[in-house]
């Protein structure tokens, strides 16, 4: 190799390792969400909360750029009829525990970390929501595993990552105890003060013998987006379901618990991650 080539090979790798040691890039809350919004979820334990049944709009939409793309195309291609939007907070447990510095971006282990907890969708089974129609807790989803594909069906362990991809598609089986036993795909999208993965139902979802949503007629979209000392965690849930009479108004219930219960499971993931 010449000299040259040898120094710009050095030159690569400690950028390299400075770029995956040093803690990432974040925006304040504030530029995120708003400064009123900002001071709701800093002083609220309750997630923000809009359901729109008519024509909807993105309320509670951060102001992150490749979010925003995203789910504006999502919305175009679906034209939904029924939009569940939350928004929510994660603290991080920073000084007490975990590898990092209270107030400061997430790292790359961390960004990792979560990431891997968003991949693994076997532990989903038997996450508990509250369920408006019935008045008591309910298990969400009975059964859930990573497929090989939505037709063979074969399940595999949850992936893991050591770097996060840009981009990733997974398929899973779950049943679910209200709308049945379905196949999803997820795509998962990464970012480096961000990761966004976006479900969307393969088959056609049921409640008993009634159909609900039809087949590929339901996107729901999480995004974990770092903030310093939190993480802001966006939940949107958005179908063209049957018109029947009270069924939008059963169906916005339903995900708007079934959202919550969402946030409730990755709040228990990213401790482990945090070390809390």
């Amino acid at each position: 190799m010449m000299k040259s080539e040898k120094f710009v090979a050095l030159v690569f790798s400690a950028v390299t390792a400075v770029c995956f040691a040093a803690p990432l890039f974040s925006a304040s809350l504030e530029d995120l969400v708003g400064s009123d919004r900002a001071a709701a979820l800093r002083t609220s334990a309750e997630p923000l909360t809009e359901v729109q049944l008519k024509n909807p709009q993105f309320l509670l939409l951060p102001r992150h750029t490749a979010l925003g793309r995203l789910a504006a195309e999502l919305r175009q291609n679906l034209d939904p009829v029924i939009l569940v939007e939350t928004l929510s907070l994660y603290r991080k447990p920073y000084p007490a525990g975990g590898s990092g510095t209270a107030g400061a971006a997430w790292n790359e282990a961390e960004r990792a970390g979560l990431f891997n907890q968003a991949l693994a969708l076997s532990t989903l089974a038997g996450v508990q929501y509250y369920s408006a129609s019935r008045g008591v807790m309910r298990t969400f989803y009975e059964t859930s595993r990573v497929i090989d594909g939505p037709d063979k069906k074969q399940p595999l362990p949850d992936p893991s990552y050591a770097s996060p991809p840009a981009l990733l598609t997974l398929f899973a089986r779950q049943k679910d105890l209200t709308f049945g036993d379905n196949i999803y795909q997820y795509e998962y999208r990464s970012y480096p003060d961000a990761f966004v993965f976006v479900q969307q139902n393969l088959s056609a979802m049921t409640a008993g013998i009634i159909p609900v949503v039809g087949r590929n007629k339901l996107r729901s979209i999480m995004a974990v987006i770092d903030s310093g000392d939190v993480l802001l965690i966006y939940a949107a849930s958005m179908a063209k379901a049957a018109a029947l009479p009270g069924m939008g108004e059963r169906i916005g219930n339903s995900f708007t618990n079934r959202a919550a219960a969402l946030l409730g499971w990755f709040a228990g993931r990213a401790g482990a991650v945090f070390g809390n």
